[in-house]
């Protein structure tokens, strides 16, 4: 996990629990503050201290999924402002704050009428729902400057101190305030509930699956909520109608992460479209997975038949209509590629007409598995031409160390030897004329001459053996390990002369392996084994060493490179105290 994103979890797991505390410090002090005689019942004040606890819960959920991050923050907000009635009788000798308090207590009503605005995209969508929001955030304030100028709260709801903030003693003008913010709110939230509703029916069937409980929520929660105005309204209360409007207050914010997460999975559903294609499926396998995903049997998928200018399905059945018509209960849904080249038609259920982003979704699913499609088969093709050209890069790299070995030893060498011969005649011709000391200095001539001339044919050596050019492994690879400080046992069962680029590749990877063998695995024994298998050299090249090679170093990486560039397969194995194994394959039929 990311270090920023563990830090906003920790601040929003910290904000929620804060929140949470000071919802229930409201609702059990209230409890205990309210006379036993006027205490409502203890199954409902539960319920009551249970609604915050839900949005909490759900605020977590929806800033890891949501849409935006304000359906989270309305939530968080919530519990703060779900003031019990009860918590006023703790503060009624506060007169400062008491007033304030009392002034928003039903504020999460806006909150949760916001929310359901908001659903599912996550904010306002249009003027009508910041209108309606706008409305009611502005009655609300009025509510609250009314209850700090005429509000004093009746004997049954706290025997609060006077209110400091009064202008007036009007009782009368309060209570049609008080009243009249709750019927607001009552036609607000009818409003709300029908546009959701008119939004669930016009919606897609994928849509509707889980977009249900919202405005069942929401319509139960305004029957009640209507039904408890014109009870305070009257005086009267219902215990039924208050614990049905808790549990349908509380399943808002459920239902709006249900749906959240809903179209995430539908996404997710979308996406499994490309992997599909990707995997190289038929087309009547993507019109099935098509079908599932949209939850509609009757998708069909016809594809761009470039040859006959027309649209077909999977089976060739052609597309009647052109891409722009309809028929009946069905749309169409013309996809093309970013250069307006058509690529297929969707036609699908007409009710998902008005879930265009599900289907800009399912349009961009099926132009990037297409274009994905051409895009890997260039890429593979581009990858077969960098194989067969490091291949010949490989080849001619080894022809030319080849005619640098033959020229070193046809020419320099030649030249050396010749050069040597008459210096060991002059030397003799000057002893016998009684001048030693030139012969002397003739003879340290010679000595550094044959070094510099063993020097040269070890280089030559190096650069392309002649054992290779001449008996191929069989004779190589002996006379390689001869040369390694360490016993090495060979088994070379090669049948005839490989492929020169086989036998100068493995002969590289033998002697890069000696060389770290010799240099750092602290072994007592080696074994080198090259045999033919299933149309391929094997090589194995193994020690019993102290083991923890690495595979990132300079060496091991540059067998690697040479065996990938004439196709063949690089292995090694090195646990600590266990020696090393270094296993190749290379096949000899894509070589040469």
């Amino acid at each position: 996990m990311a270090p920023g994103r563990k830090g906003r979890i920790i601040k929003r797991t910290i904000v929620i629990a804060l929140v949470v505390a000071a919802s229930l410090t409201m609702e059990i002090t209230g409890f205990l503050a309210t006379p036993e005689e006027l205490r409502r019942e203890v199954s409902w004040t539960t319920l009551h201290a249970i609604v915050p606890l839900v949005f909490a819960a759900c605020a977590g959920v929806a800033w890891a999924i949501g849409p935006s991050r304000l359906p989270a923050r309305l939530m968080v907000a919530f519990p703060l402002v779900w003031i019990p009635l009860s918590f006023l009788r703790v503060i009624e000798h506060v007169a400062w704050l008491w007033p304030f308090v009392y002034g928003v207590h039903l504020w999460w009503a806006v909150l949760t009428g916001i929310l359901v605005l908001v659903y599912p995209r996550g904010w306002l969508a249009d003027g009508v729902d910041r209108w309606i929001a706008g409305i009611a955030l502005v009655t609300s304030v009025g509510y609250l400057i009314g209850v700090l100028l005429l509000g004093q709260p009746s004997p049954e709801v706290c025997d609060c101190t006077a209110n400091p903030y009064l202008v007036a003693d009007a009782p009368g003008v309060f209570a049609v305030i008080d009243v009249g913010y709750r019927l607001i709110g009552v036609l607000l939230a009818i409003v709300i509930a029908v546009r959701l509703l008119v939004r669930w029916v016009r919606g897609s069937v994928p849509a509707r699956t889980v977009a249900f409980l919202m405005p069942i929520a929401l319509i139960a929660w305004v029957i009640t909520l209507a039904t408890q105005a014109a009870a305070y309204a009257s005086g009267g209360a219902d215990l039924v109608l208050d614990t049905v409007s808790l549990v349908a207050i509380a399943s808002i914010p459920v239902s709006f992460v249900a749906g959240i997460s809903h179209a995430r999975n539908m996404r997710a559903r979308v996406a499994d479209l490309m992997r599909i294609t990707r995997e190289g499926a038929d087309r009547g396998l993507w019109a099935e997975s098509l079908a599932r995903t949209l939850r509609d049997a009757s998708v069909r998928v016809y594809w761009w038949d470039e040859e006959r200018a027309r649209y077909a399905d999977a089976s060739g059945e052609p597309l009647d209509a052109g891409p722009a018509a309809r028929r009946g209960d069905h749309g169409l849904l013309p996809v093309s590629s970013p250069t307006g080249m058509p690529i297929a038609v969707i036609r699908h259920d007409r009710v998902l007409t008005d879930n265009m982003r599900l289907l800009d979704g399912v349009s961009s699913a099926l132009r990037l598995s297409v274009d994905n499609g051409r895009l890997r088969s260039e890429i593979e093709r581009t990858l077969e031409q960098v194989r067969q050209s490091r291949s010949r890069i490989v080849e001619a790299g080894d022809e030319g160390r080849r005619r640098i070995e033959r020229d070193l030893h046809d020419g320099a060498q030649q030249h050396l030897v010749s050069l040597g011969m008459r210096l060991r005649l002059a030397a003799n011709q000057a002893r016998d004329r009684g001048v030693e000391p030139l012969g002397v200095e003739l003879d340290g001539t010679i000595m550094m001459l044959n070094q510099a001339l063993k020097e040269l044919r070890e280089l030559a050596h190096g650069i392309h053996p002649s054992l290779l050019s001449s008996g191929g492994l069989a004779l190589a690879v002996p006379e390689l390990a001869g040369r390694c400080p360490v016993p090495v046992e060979i088994e070379v069962q090669p049948e005839g002369r490989l492929p020169e680029v086989v036998e100068s590749t493995a002969y590289f990877v033998v002697s890069e392996a000696l060389a770290n063998l010799a240099k750092h695995a602290q072994a007592t024994r080696g074994w080198v084994r090259a045999v033919l298998v299933d149309s391929e050299l094997e090589l194995v090249v193994r020690d019993n060493g102290v083991g923890g090679a690495s595979a990132t170093g300079s060496g091991m990486l540059g067998i690697a490179d040479r065996v990938d560039a004439v196709g063949g397969r690089f292995r090694i194995d090195s646990p600590l105290g266990a020696g090393t194994t270094i296993t190749v394959r290379i096949p000899l039929g894509r070589v040469g």
